[in-house]
């Protein structure tokens, strides 16, 4: 009889990675402003070292600008580099939901759901941010259920740079309401294991996010703009 090993803790290192991902991501740290390291080491009760190589970790994933004699800011959240990243993560994410559906277990599918009701309550709450988490574990799940770590490993390096995005997606009322109903067409063709109509829709799923980001950041970039011309702001509402 072998003894038991003991779980593996968090790293102090990976803790200060996802602590500062989750400020970034839901907009603690808004894009552009400047990585305060007196002020982050104190807030996480760190030294300067673990903080920076989280800061590379985060630069790595696209979160964080790192600009010489300048320091550490937040990335820009640009529509240029979510055109560019978001086809390729539809292309991955309906890949990963076709090889699902050919090799999820049963067991898998049940986690999947108890995620989803769970997610629903937030959702009823309007409790965005444990949302988004319940939200991502279902994808993640998905990703495992495909069975293909070189796809694993490739979506995983790209999450990062749209992490922010989908977050920001849901901040639109009527998206998120979308949002929801697509999760649960997600839940149904997943246990029905159709992977013909899985992988469409999971790449119309993130589609989606991105038109309603299109559409929030022109109309962030117009107010900007109007503000430096001095006229007038458009009174437009949130998408």
């Amino acid at each position: 009889m072998t003894l038991a090993q003991p779980l593996p803790r968090v790293s102090l290192h990976d803790q200060i990675v996802e602590h500062l991902r989750e400020a970034i991501v839901a907009g603690e740290l808004q894009p552009g402003e400047k990585l305060n390291e007196k002020a982050l080491c104190a807030r996480f009760a760190v030294s300067r070292t673990p903080l920076r190589e989280a800061i590379k970790v985060l630069s790595n994933e696209g979160l964080v600008r790192l600009t010489p004699h300048y320091g550490a800011s937040v990335a820009p959240l640009t529509l240029a580099d979510l055109d560019e990243v978001f086809p390729i993560m539809g292309a991955l994410e309906a890949l990963a939901g076709e090889l699902a559906c050919a090799r999820i277990e049963d067991e898998e599918i049940d986690a999947i759901a108890r995620l989803h009701q769970e997610m629903l309550g937030h959702y009823e709450k309007r409790d965005l941010r444990p949302y988004f988490e319940c939200n991502q574990k279902i994808h993640d799940a998905i990703l495992v259920a495909a069975r293909n770590p070189t796809l694993a490993a490739t979506l995983r390096g790209l999450a990062g740079r749209v992490r922010r995005a989908r977050y920001f997606a849901n901040m639109s009322e009527e998206r998120w309401a979308e949002a929801v109903e697509e999760h649960g067409r997600i839940l149904e063709t997943l246990r029905a294991r159709d992977a013909g109509v899985l992988g469409p829709l999971l790449r119309a799923h993130l589609g989606a996010k991105l038109e309603t980001v299109r559409v929030a950041l022109r109309r962030s970039e117009q107010r900007a703009s109007s503000k430096q011309a001095g006229a007038p702001v458009s009174g437009a509402a949130g998408s």
